[in-house]
C-alpha cells in the first residue's frame, strides 16, 4: 500500500497537462490588406510560435498570451501576414518547485510578396556554418572581398585532379 501511495504522490508532483484549444483555417494579429489576397502565397513548411510563463512554488509569474505566440509564429517568416491550416495548444507542467505554462501555435505562413521584397538583402554576403551545417552567422562583404574569395576557390578547384566514375 505504501508503494502505491508513493507512486501516486510522485505522479501528482511531476504532473503535466496538454490539450488542443482549437484548429483554425486562417489566423492573424497583423493588419492584413485583403484586397491583395489574390497575390498571397502559402509557405512550404509549418512554423511554431510559443509564449510561456513560469511557475515557482505554485505561484504563477505571468500568463502565456495567445497573441504573443501568434506573433512569434508569423514573424518567423519574412513577409508573412497570417497563418493558415493550424492548431493552438496549451501545455503545462510542474515539478515540485518549478513549472511552466505554454501556449503553442502551429501553422503554415501566408506571405505577402510585396512585404517580403521590401527587406534589404545584401548583394554580397558570406555565411558561416557550425559543425552541423546550420547557419551560425551571415555577414555582408564587399564586391572585392567576394571576387577575391571566388578566385581562390576557383584556383583551388582547378589545381585538383578529378576522376570520372567511368575511370574507377
Amino acid at each position: 500500500m505504501k508503494k502505491i501511495t508513493l507512486l501516486l504522490l510522485i505522479c501528482i508532483l511531476f504532473s503535466s497537462c496538454a490539450h488542443r484549444i482549437t484548429d483554425f483555417t486562417i489566423i492573424s494579429t497583423k493588419n492584413v490588406d485583403l484586397s491583395k489576397a489574390s497575390t498571397f502565397t502559402k509557405g512550404r513548411s509549418r512554423k511554431e510560435g510559443v509564449d510561456k510563463a513560469h511557475i515557482i512554488l505554485v505561484i504563477p509569474f505571468g500568463r502565456p498570451h495567445l497573441k504573443e505566440a501568434i506573433d512569434r509564429a508569423i514573424e518567423s517568416t519574412p513577409g508573412a501576414v497570417a497563418l493558415v491550416d493550424g492548431v493552438v495548444y496549451s501545455k503545462s507542467w510542474w515539478a515540485i518547485l518549478y513549472g511552466q505554462s505554454k501556449i503553442i501555435v502551429e501553422g503554415t505562413p501566408l506571405m505577402d510578396p510585396s512585404l517580403a521584397s521590401n527587406e534589404k538583402v545584401p548583394e554580397y554576403s558570406i555565411a558561416k556554418l557550425n559543425k552541423n551545417g546550420k547557419v551560425r552567422e551571415i555577414a555582408e562583404i564587399t564586391k572585392e572581398e567576394y571576387l577575391k574569395m571566388k578566385a581562390g576557390i576557383a584556383k583551388d578547384l582547378t589545381s585538383r585532379s578529378f576522376r570520372s566514375t567511368s575511370e574507377l
